[in-house]
C-alpha cells in the first residue's frame, strides 16, 4: 500500500529544506580573489581551514604586521564597507583605537553578517563557503587592537553552522591569549542600520563592526599588499567586488541569484552577460535602500561606487536585480512596497502607518488607474520621506520614487488608460534565508458571501483597507510572514466565511 504524506508534513518538509547558495562566477582569473578556491558547480562546498589555506596562502605574522601597517593597508587601498552605508574602514578603525585610549578599555570586533535584504546574497556565499577568509580579517584586526572579542553575528542558521566549524577547526592553532571568538545567532531583519555605526558598544567597549564582505576584503589585502591588491579595479577604487545578480527567467517559479567577483569599474552590461543575461527593462541597484537604472542608462553604467552615482543610482551592498521585459514592473514594486512595510519596526510611525499606506496607493495605481490615484501615491510618498527615526521608511519612498520615474511609461498607462497587460512574476526577491522554502499565500474573497463587516481590516490593515463604498480591498501580493499569523486571524474572525487565504 502506497505512503500519503499529509499536506503539514509536505509543508513542514519544505519549510526545513536546506537555502540553497548562490553559484559562483568571476570577471577572469585576475579577479577570482575572494572567490578563489570555490568551484562553480559546487555549490554547497566549503573549504575546511587546509584547503583554505591552500587557495589562499597564510596571513602576515602578527609580529611583523602590526596597528601602522593595518592603517597605512586599509588607507592606500581605499577600503571601504562594502554594505549599504560605504564608509572608509580606516576612519571606523581609528574611531574605535581613540575611544579605547580615551576610555582605557579593551576593544572588540564584530563581524556584521546578518545579511537582510533578499536582493543580496554574496555575504552568503563567504560565509558558508569561505568562512576562514572573514575569520582571517577579524582574527588579524583584534590581533593588531588587542581585541579580547571577536563576535560574529549571523541571521541564517546554515552560516552560523559553516561559521561554528570554521572557528572549531582553528581552536588548536590559536595561541593560548588569543580573543575569544562567538558565533551568535540571531533574527534577520530588514531595517536595520545599526552596522553603520562605528562604536557599538559590545559589552561596553569599544567596538569595531564590519560586514563580512569588508573583513574577506581586509584578508586578501593583507596577504597581496597594496599595489598587488591595486593592479586591477580603478585607481580610486581599487580591487573586486563581490555583486549578486539576480535574473528571472520566464515560466520559472522564482528568480535566480548568481554571485560574481568582478574588479571594480567593470561594465554593468558585461556583469550581466557574464550571468547570460540583459539589463531586460530596466535594473535594480543597491537592494531596497537603492534605486532603479533604465535599460539605457544600465548599459553603459560602471560598477563603482562613484561610477554607479554618476548614473543615478546606488552601489550599496553589489545587488543588481534585473526586471525582465515579461513582468508588470510597477505591480513588483507594489508587491515589493508590501513586504517593506511588514518588515518596518513596529514602534515607528512611519514605518506602521506611512509604509503600509504607500503600498495600498501602489495597489491602487497598478489596478485601479486614474490621474487621482496616481496623485495620491506621489502625496503619500512624500508624506514618507525624511521623516525623523529610522531611514527604513525614507530608503523604501525613495526605492518607489526611483521606480516611478524609470518606468514613467508603466505608470501612465496604469494610471491613465488600462494598464501595461502584464502579470507580475515575482522578479524582486522578497524573502532571503530559511523563510524562502515556505509556500506564499495570499488573500481571496468570495464577494457573494462578503456583506461588509470590516473586521478583517481591523486585524491586519497592512494587507486590507476599507473602501468607501464600505467593502474591503484585498492586497494582491503575497502575505508576508510576519503577517501570517494575523492573516489568519483575519480569516477566522469574517463572519460571513468569505474571507480566506490561500496558497499561490
Amino acid at each position: 500500500m502506497a505512503l500519503v504524506t499529509p499536506p503539514f508534513a509536505r509543508r513542514r518538509a519544505r519549510a526545513a529544506a536546506p537555502d540553497p547558495v548562490p553559484a559562483v562566477l568571476s570577471l577572469g582569473l585576475d579577479a577570482t580573489r575572494l572567490t578563489a578556491g570555490l568551484r562553480p558547480r559546487r555549490a554547497q562546498d566549503r573549504l575546511d581551514h587546509s584547503a583554505h589555506l591552500t587557495a589562499h596562502g597564510p596571513l602576515p605574522d602578527p609580529g611583523e604586521f602590526g596597528l601602522h601597517d593595518l592603517l597605512a593597508l586599509t588607507e592606500r587601498i581605499a577600503l571601504w564597507e562594502r554594505g549599504t552605508a560605504g564608509s572608509p574602514f580606516h576612519r571606523k578603525l581609528r574611531a574605535v583605537m581613540a575611544a579605547a585610549r580615551r576610555s582605557g578599555l579593551t576593544t572588540a570586533v564584530v563581524v556584521d553578517a546578518v545579511e537582510d535584504d533578499p536582493s543580496c546574497r554574496k555575504d552568503q556565499v563567504l560565509l558558508r563557503r569561505a568562512p576562514h577568509l572573514v575569520l582571517d580579517g577579524a582574527l588579524l584586526t583584534a590581533q593588531v587592537l588587542g581585541a579580547q572579542q571577536v563576535v560574529i553575528a549571523v541571521s541564517h542558521p546554515a552560516a552560523a553552522a559553516a561559521m561554528k566549524a570554521a572557528v572549531t577547526e582553528r581552536q588548536p592553532r590559536r595561541r593560548a591569549r588569543g580573543p575569544e571568538v562567538r558565533v551568535t545567532q540571531s533574527q534577520e531583519r530588514f531595517p536595520d542600520g545599526v552596522g553603520d555605526a562605528p562604536l557599538g558598544g559590545l559589552d561596553g567597549v569599544p567596538t569595531l563592526r564590519s560586514n563580512t564582505e569588508t573583513w574577506a576584503q581586509l584578508a586578501v589585502a593583507a596577504r597581496m599588499g597594496a599595489a598587488r591588491f591595486g593592479a586591477i579595479g580603478q585607481r580610486d577604487e581599487p580591487g573586486t567586488f563581490l555583486a549578486t545578480v539576480t535574473a528571472h527567467a520566464s515560466g520559472a517559479k522564482g528568480p535566480a541569484q548568481t554571485v560574481v567577483e568582478a574588479p571594480l569599474g567593470a561594465p554593468l552590461a558585461t556583469l550581466l552577460e557574464r550571468c547570460g543575461t540583459d539589463a531586460g527593462q530596466g535594473v535594480l541597484l543597491g537592494g531596497y535602500a537603492g534605486a532603479f537604472l533604465t535599460r539605457r542608462a544600465a548599459d553603459t553604467a560602471l560598477m563603482s561606487r562613484r561610477g554607479i552615482e554618476a548614473a543615478g543610482a546606488v552601489f550599496g551592498a553589489g545587488s543588481v536585480t534585473r526586471v525582465p521585459e515579461e513582468t508588470c514592473p510597477l505591480g513588483e514594486v507594489a508587491r515589493a512596497a508590501h513586504w517593506l512595510a511588514a518588515e518596518r519596526v513596529s514602534h515607528c510611525v512611519p514605518c506602521f502607518r506611512g509604509l503600509s499606506a504607500l503600498a495600498t496607493a501602489l495597489d491602487d495605481v497598478v489596478h485601479d488607474g486614474g490621474a487621482p490615484v496616481r496623485d495620491r501615491l506621489r502625496e503619500q510618498v512624500a508624506a514618507v520621506r525624511g521623516r525623523p527615526g529610522c531611514s527604513h521608511p525614507d530608503r523604501s519612498a525613495t526605492f518607489v520614487l526611483s521606480a516611478l520615474s524609470t518606468f514613467s511609461d508603466d505608470l501612465a498607462a496604469h494610471a491613465l488608460g488600462s494598464g501595461c497587460g502584464r502579470r507580475v512574476w515575482g522578479a524582486l526577491p522578497l524573502s532571503n534565508g530559511p523563510q524562502a522554502a515556505q509556500t506564499a499565500e495570499r488573500f481571496t474573497m468570495d464577494w457573494t458571501l462578503c456583506d461588509g463587516h470590516a473586521l478583517c481590516a481591523d486585524v491586519v490593515p497592512e494587507l486590507i483597507r476599507m473602501e468607501q463604498d464600505g467593502y474591503p480591498v484585498l492586497s494582491t501580493t503575497a502575505v508576508p510572514p510576519r503577517l501570517a499569523a494575523r492573516a489568519r486571524l483575519a480569516v477566522r474572525r469574517c463572519p460571513t466565511l468569505a474571507l480566506r487565504v490561500e496558497r499561490v
